[in-house]
């Protein structure tokens, strides 16, 4: 290769290094660098000559030859010629020099390329560079730059000359003026000090070992003058920062003596710096140094300074740490490391700073003393260990801090303190005081607020520190076991510590087991002498509270247990055997448990279980009376947490159940009542419950006690000044009654039952009724206070409960029971009737729920009116969601509470039901109770409905399970009921729809005992009900009614004859429910039910008729209407009368009634074959539509469809919906098709006509019309593959529009040639004779089908072909230019569908397509494109004989084609080509043909359109045999396949060298051809051409470089590196990189 194409590419890629794309630069240097590493020396001399050739080259030019300069050199430097490495010195260095200015990128890039150099060469780098670095006149600033830089990159080699540097350097720092030559000066002397100190350090590998320290002493030590004499005061805060960096440094290299002279000075000079700087870490690390080698040398003149050093970095210290900003990090560590220097020197003298330092209330100062002290304790051990207990009492004072920040740092240095000793020593306890008070912190933040401070410390992270501090203590620092053990205990019962309850079981836990598993006796604690620790006995209550409420305090239940049970024997030497079996199984549940899981009531009864069985163990009745009584005084702990002092309740009463002191028990029981806080309504429960569980062993006791306290002076009103606050006074007086009247309550439930009822009217009821205020019960009630009444509510409960417990053993008659029903029902009825406030309904319904299964049973009028009052006084409460008035001095219930209360209401409502059921479990007792809930099912309120028919489903069901069947008594009210509630199976509401289906499963169940089934028969049809409620959770329409209909065929499966009647008249109330869905509903169940089961009712038809008509005349919903329209279908014989010219001529389009009418006629064939046949006549005779000029004003015309066929078509299609319209439309069906086809292509871009009365245009879609009628059709004729082919294809949208019609049109010929063929003789009989009709519009309709069903064998299997063939040549000079391409189309359609029919028409068919490549009328080239697919479709089947002479002259038509701009055209074009290429017989005439358009193939392989790239890679494939070379041909048939993907750039660099080596006699050809192709349109096609090259050139060997023009190439590639596309230009540099 010419020496001049390398010099030119070359030249080419240095102008191209800065082109406006990123990627071209970064190819354009690649590429040099490519060729600079094949020819370092070569490429190198360019770039210089370069550069001296453009002296004014801008600076980012410059920079980017230069740095590629530096990379040649420091990939080659081995190779490079020691002259080429001089004068590349030279010109660097000149570069660097020349500017006296400092432009920075230019002059580093030049630098860098001395220092790469220097790294091999560095005696002739430093010849140059000392050159330029001479004595008496100020240096370059980047010489000296490079020098510092040398000095970095190459300590070995540079330092030997250091001597002489800073000789020379060291006059020239007086002359330095400017602060940028002081900077780099300051640099240098800091990078040189760092050079010296690793050749130092590294003396056994370096080259000359003699080198010492003091060689550079008195050099460095004057340098040191001049910077810090002069410079270090410099205004420049950079220049200032780099000084001290130098003059830290230099601390090192200076002689001891001059050090230590210099301290004095130094020291306050750097403290100095931290006021003018913004930036520390540099000033940090020089003072660190500087410290380092003045402790280092042992100075003495380092403590006077010591005052100054320790404020200073006292501040700095201080300073905040912001850890997304690393400089502050590392000055932060600087900071402690030079604290760490001074604690080896002067412990004494730091310690006492820092703790001096900690009295400073300051939250800053005191942070950074904190982290001092931290350090110093885990760095310096030996020096802290005679001042611990100083420093123990000097960290009080930061403990008492309020700010979280100090706080933490304080338990950080805590920390560090336990693992050092300090914490065995005196006041250590203190110490882990302060971490468990900090264990227990609040929560600072609501979920809303978030912190702004990044530093903020948040409540729960310093929680969550003292938390893992506690637990490593406790696991890591083994000797703090005794510390901690057992005086953590006393922190788990004052209540400010409850939030740590969890980490100090957690540590307790770990203790507890370490000792118990070594046998320690420490394990064993004696109470008596850990005075400050809480008795067994409290914190055996307090750790059962806890357990209580697991979840509390972040979830203190599990370690509360797990504790218990390792305190065992320290609790009581008893308590372990009981412990051990019970408390596993209690953990086991909360394991698997969460909050909202756990049964809050089961789990309190059984760790009241667990207590009892404990104290039954423990066999120790001094120590059961000491927990009464501690329990009893640990109560008002819990006043802030009412739940927990409630279960402290219970668990005393359980106590007191196994006191046998009855004075101790008497004297707690006034205790409690006496302290009890009686306003609280939890706390009165909880007061009951325990006085409830005390008289369980107690009674006499308890009952005795309650009287006295009820006579006792609390309830006495004090004659004294307080009768001024007589109001309130009267206030405490009832809340006390209301605890005394629900303590009597519970005493009734506990007793012993063979106690208790003797007890009842006499002791219990009187004492009640005593306190309620009332002269005698239920006579007249005086109270208003809502506690006293609900107290009330709630004992009368109980002690229905209990009565009916006891009369299991013994009978009873409750004579006061009515009486008590009454007053109960009175305080439902005093309830706001609008508004759920209070408990009171749901208590009075659970009370009555207990009452009505005593003795004497209740009347029927007394069941009535409870039934009554009770359920609507439930039913009618507005919805849960509904917010009720804000009464005035009533606090309104939050959601929660209300949702609660809402379901507690209801579910008491359902006891109460159940429990009247109970007392009447027959048809007629059910009946009973439905009767008050039936109007509600239908009411227009969602939430009435939804409460009705749950209440229903839950009677039923209860029925269902209690019922007993003594004799066969028939299920009178099942059609009553099952009319009632089958249409409920689609209400609105899904949760209604639901408790429906279980409503009628259980009353088909009910029908079926009656029946007399027994109880564990499983019927199949009535349990697949229940498979139907999971339709119904969907809530579409069309599921819902399939549902009901499955429904009620189970339903008439299993209804007795005589009660259908009563169903079907239920269901007819059922069309005008208040939902529309039920009335639907109501209909389909009716309609099915009458398909089952209407012919048994011939006697009612007449009744039902009339009262269908009646019914009628209410409904407003159109799909009940027309459901009632089937009802009397299915219930008459069908009658049709049709007026086809009444339809016809009604508006169009037509609305919902006139659609079902003519929908209505498709019903019956023999109809619906006259109206076809009519239909058809019409639309063959009539004008399809007329053209409409647009307006006076304009010329052209709009098509406006007549307004008869339109109609026709209208009514056809609507008919053709019918599905009895099947039979005549098959029978039909070819005329029909063809009949709507045409219609359709009639109707196409046609406009609707205008209304005649409103005169304005009908909104229909003429077209549509049509396509809709024919979809119908196909559907009618069974043809679904037709039809789904059609859809997937989206047919039926493109053959509506004018643009997609001939689209369209050909998917519905293609669908019905492959699903429908047998069909296909009779349409195209029907479709012959309109190919000659007048309606252009028609004719391309029906050339466009007959084109397509060429493509399709179908037709040769029929005969069809030349029938087809025949129109299609006559169509072949139709005026039409779209009627002539789709009979083109058509005739090249035949290679497809029957290839064996080709030679019979070869003539006809070569000169049909020649002509058509020919055609002159040819707007888009239509005609032309589908010649040259035809061709190519053809050609496959055609035989040589008929080919052979014609196609060299195809080939020579074809290629201008290649080119084209239209991508069809293309692609057509290389197919043809391709399929051309089969019919050469080797000759070489036929060759140089293929060869001649392989380059254009090659290149449209990266063609823009995949269409055409896959029609390269066919015509590749086909013609690769013909090419001549059997590696390219395997290349082509192996690589290129339509459907992989293909890496181009390997393709072509290995097709290159195929190229080569089998045809270098083409070579020149080849490369000529490619270079045409820089100038192609397609950026992709000159990109590709640049890389053809480029892979030419690289696998070219030397002698073949004489067939190839390289002044033409390089020519042509340098041209495309500027051109306009940057992925040209990009392959134009990689190519030029093969220019070697």
């Amino acid at each position: 290769m010419d020496e001049t194409d390398v010099e030119q590419v070359t030249l080419a890629l240095l102008d191209a290094a800065t082109d406006k794309d990123s990627e071209v630069q970064e190819q354009v240097r690649k590429s040099i660098l490519t060729l600079g590493k094949q020819q370092p020396d070569r490429v190198l001399a360019m770039c210089q000559d370069y550069l001296l050739k453009h002296p004014k080259l801008v600076v980012s030019h410059r920079v980017v030859i230069l740095r590629t300069i530096e990379l040649i050199v420091s990939y080659r430097i081995e190779e490079i010629s020691p002259s080429r490495i001089k004068s590349i010195i030279s010109l660097a260095s000149d570069e660097m020099t020349r500017s006296k200015e400092v432009i920075p990128d230019w002059q580093q890039a030049a630098s860098n390329i001395l220092v790469a150099v220097g790294n091999k060469h560095i005696n002739d780098i430093m010849e140059e560079i000392l050159s330029k670095f001479q004595p008496g006149v100020l240096p370059h600033f980047f010489v000296v730059q490079t020098l510092a830089n040398l000095s970095d990159s190459n300590v070995y080699g540079m330092v030997p000359f250091l001597n002489a540097i800073l000789g020379t350097m060291l006059p020239m720092l007086s002359m330095a003026k400017q602060d940028n030559i002081k900077w780099v000066f300051s640099s240098a002397l800091s990078h040189f000090s760092d050079s010296i100190l690793e050749y130092l350090a590294n003396l056994d590998k370096a080259p000359d070992p003699s080198v010492r320290k003091d060689t550079f002493s008195c050099d460095i030590y004057a340098a040191f003058e001049i910077l810090f004499n002069n410079w270090l005061q410099s205004r420049e805060p950079k220049l200032r920062l780099t000084v001290a960096e130098a003059v830290g440094s230099m601390c090192h290299l200076m002689a001891s003596d001059k050090l230590e002279e210099q301290i004095p000075r130094l020291v306050p000079a750097i403290l100095s710096l931290y006021k003018k700087n913004n930036e520390h870490y540099i000033i940090s690390k020089s003072l660190c140094q500087v410290l380092d080698a003045s402790v280092n040398m042992g100075s003495r003149v380092l403590e006077t300074q010591l005052e100054a050093l320790l404020f200073a970095l006292h501040q700095q210290v201080s300073a905040p740490v912001d850890y997304s900003n690393p400089p502050t990090v590392k000055n932060h560590n600087e900071v402690l490391r030079c604290f760490s220097l001074i604690a080896n020197s002067f412990p004494d003298r730091l310690v006492m700073f820092v703790l001096q330092k900690l009295e400073n209330s300051n939250e800053r100062s005191r942070m950074g003393s904190l982290a001092v002290l931290r350090h110093l304790i885990n760095s310096s051990t030996s020096t802290m260990e005679s001042k611990k207990l100083l420093i123990l009492a000097s960290i009080r004072q930061p403990m008492a801090d309020h700010s979280n920040k100090v706080k933490k740092r304080v338990v950080q240095v805590i920390s560090a303190m336990a693992h050092h000793g300090y914490l065995e020593l005196e006041g250590g306890e203190l110490l882990v005081r302060f971490i468990v008070q900090h264990c227990a912190l609040p929560d600072t933040y609501q979920r809303s607020q978030r912190p702004t401070d990044p530093e903020e410390v948040t409540n729960e992270s310093l929680r969550s520190m003292c938390d893992n501090t506690l637990h490593l203590l406790t696991t890591t620092v083994g000797r703090l076991a005794d510390v901690l053990w057992p005086k953590l205990l006393y922190y788990l019962t004052p209540s400010q510590y409850s939030n740590a309850t969890t980490p100090l079981c957690k540590s307790l836990i770990v203790l507890g087991n370490k000792k118990k598993n070594n046998q320690e006796p420490s394990f064993k604690i004696d109470f008596t002498r850990e005075v400050n620790l809480p008795s067994p006995q409290t914190l055996m209550i307090r750790l059962l509270v806890n357990a209580a409420f697991p979840f509390n305090n972040r979830d203190h239940g599990a370690p509360s247990l797990s504790l218990l049970q390792i305190l065992s024997i320290n609790i009581h030497p008893n308590a372990e055997a009981v412990w051990d079996k019970e408390i596993a199984p209690l953990l086991t549940v909360l394991e698997e448990s969460a909050a909202e899981s756990l049964d809050k009531k089961e789990w309190d009864k059984r760790l009241l279980e667990l207590l009892s069985k404990t104290l039954t163990a423990l066999d120790d009745d001094k120590w059961v009376c000491q927990l009464a009584a501690e329990s009893t005084r640990y109560l008002p702990t819990y006043n802030n947490a009412l739940e927990e002092k409630s279960f402290l309740y219970r668990c005393i009463g359980v106590t007191l159940q196994h006191c046998f002191n009855k004075e101790l028990v008497k004297k707690q029981l006034h205790e409690v009542l006496l302290a009890a806080r009686h306003n609280d309504a939890v706390e009165r429960e909880g007061v009951a419950m325990g006085v409830g569980l005390c008289a369980n062993s107690h009674l006499e006791g308890t009952l005795a006690k309650l009287d006295e306290f009820g006579k006792s002076d609390a309830f006495k009103k004090s004659p004294s000044i307080f009768n001024l606050l007589k109001e309130r006074n009267d206030v405490e007086v009832e809340k006390v009654k209301s605890t005394l009247i629900l303590c009597y309550g519970q005493v009734a439930v506990n007793a012993p039952p063979e106690k208790i009822l003797n007890r009842i009217d006499q002791d219990i009821l009187r004492c009640i009724s005593k306190h309620f205020n009332t002269k005698v019960l239920g006579i007249k009630v005086e109270t208003k206070d809502l506690t006293m009444k609900l107290s009330l509510i709630q004992s009368v409960g109980l002690i229905a409960k209990a009565i009916s417990e006891c009369v299991k053993k013994q009978g009873y008659i409750f004579s006061r029971k009515q009486e008590l029903i009454t007053v109960m029902l009175d305080f439902i009825k005093a309830e706001q009737a609008d508004a759920l406030r209070t408990p009171v309904r749901q208590l009075v319904m659970s009370t009555c729920a207990n009452l009505i299964p005593l003795d004497p049973p209740m009347s029927e009028n007394e069941n009535f009116d409870l039934l009554k009052v009770c359920i609507n006084s439930v039913f009618s409460l507005p919805a849960e969601t509904h917010t009720p008035e804000k009464i005035k001095e009533e606090e309104p219930l939050d959601p929660k509470q209300r949702k609660a209360l809402y379901k507690d209401t209801l579910a008491a409502l359902q006891e109460l039901l159940k429990s009247v059921l109970a007392k009447d479990p027959t048809p007629d007792g059910l009946q009973n109770v439905f009767k008050h809930i039936e109007s509600w099912l239908s009411s227009g309120q969602d939430h009435e409905r939804e409460r009705a028919i749950t209440a229903t489903a839950h009677i039923l069901a209860y029925y269902l399970d209690n019922l007993t069947v003594k004799n066969m008594v028939s299920f009178h009210n099942l059609g009553a009921l099952l009319g009632r509630l089958s249409p409920r199976c689609s209400d609105p509401v899904p949760a209604v729809r639901a408790a429906a289906v279980d409503c009628i499963h259980t009353l088909l169940y009910i029908q079926l005992r009656y029946e007399g089934f027994s109880l564990d028969y499983k019927d199949e049809s009535v349990d697949s009900l229940l498979s139907l409620k999971d339709r119904l959770e969907n809530p579409d329409h069309s599921v819902l009614y399939k549902t009901c209909s499955d429904l009620t065929k189970v339903m008439s499966k299993r209804l007795p004859q005589q009660q259908l009647t009563t169903l079907v008249f239920m269901l007819f109330e059922g069309l005008v429910d208040s939902q529309t869905n039920c009335c639907r509903a109501s209909t389909v169940i009716l309609n099915t039910l009458l398909k089952n089961r209407g012919g048994g009712l011939q006697d009612m038809v007449p009744e039902m008729l009339e009262v269908l008509h009646v019914r009628l005349q209410s409904i407003t919903e159109d799909q009940v209407r027309v459901a009632v329209g089937q009802t009397v279908l299915i219930l008459a014989s069908q009658h049709l009368q049709t007026v086809i010219n009444t339809l016809v001529n009604q508006p169009l389009p037509y609305d919902n009634w006139i659609s079902e009418m003519w929908m209505a006629l498709g019903a019956d064939p023999i109809v619906a074959n006259q109206i076809m046949e009519m239909v058809m006549e019409k639309l063959s005779i009539m004008a399809p539509y007329v053209d409409k000029k647009e307006s006076l004003m304009r010329g052209g015309t709009t098509k406006v469809a007549t307004n008869q066929p339109l109609a026709m078509t209208c009514g056809l299609k609507e008919l053709l919906l019918n599905g009895q319209s099947q039979e005549p439309a098959v029978s039909l069906f070819p005329r029909l098709f063809s009949c709507l086809t045409v219609r359709l292509g009639a109707s196409v871009g046609v406009s609707a006509p205008k209304d005649s009365n409103s005169k304005h245009t009908a909104s229909i879609h003429v077209a549509g019309v049509a396509a809709e009628a024919l979809r119908i059709l196909l559907a009618r004729a069974q043809l679904d593959e037709v039809m789904k082919k059609l859809d997937e294809d989206n047919a039926w949208d493109a053959v509506k529009e004018a643009s997609t019609h001939v689209k369209g049109v050909t998917l519905l010929a293609r669908a019905m040639a492959k699903h429908a063929g047998p069909r296909l003789p009779a349409i195209v009989e029907c479709l012959c004779p309109l190919l000659n009709n007048i309606y252009e519009c028609q004719r391309i309709t029906v050339t466009a089908f007959f084109s397509e069903l060429l493509n399709h064998h179908v037709v040769t299997e029929l005969m069809l072909v030349d029938v087809l063939m025949n129109n299609m040549m006559e169509r072949i000079s139709d005026p039409c230019c779209t009627v002539r391409m789709l009979a083109v189309r058509g005739l090249g359609n035949i290679a497809v569908g029957s290839p064996e029919k080709v030679n019979k028409y070869a003539k006809e068919l070569l000169a049909a397509m020649s002509s058509g490549m020919e055609e002159k009328d040819d707007p888009g080239k239509l005609i032309t494109l589908e010649a040259m697919s035809g061709l190519s479709k053809v050609l496959v089947h055609l035989d040589k004989k008929n080919v052979h002479l014609l196609a060299v002259y195809i080939f020579m038509k074809i290629k201008p084609f290649l080119e084209s701009e239209n991508d069809e055209i293309r692609c057509a074009s290389i197919h043809l080509m391709g399929n051309l290429s089969t019919f050469g017989s080797g000759e070489q005439v036929f060759k140089d043909q293929i060869h001649n358009v392989l380059v254009s193939l090659l290149l449209h392989l990266v063609d823009p359109n995949p269409q055409v790239v896959k029609a390269c890679k066919y015509a590749m494939r086909v013609c690769a045999p013909v090419v001549g070379s059997e590696q390219i041909t395997a290349m082509f048939q192996n690589h290129l396949h339509e459907d992989k993907s293909l890496h181009y750039g390997e393709f072509i660099n290995d097709l290159t060298k195929y190229l080569i080596q089998d045809f270098p006699g083409m070579l020149n050809f080849y490369h000529i051809s490619v270079i045409q192709f820089f100038k192609s349109n397609w950026p992709e096609v000159r990109a590709g051409a640049a890389m053809f090259i480029g892979f030419m050139l690289g696998n070219l060997q030397e002698e073949h470089h004489s067939h190839l023009n390289m002044g033409t190439i390089t020519k042509g590639l340098v041209m495309l590196l500027q051109d306009p596309d940057p992925v040209v230009r990009v392959k134009a540099a990689e190519a030029m990189g093969h220019f070697h």
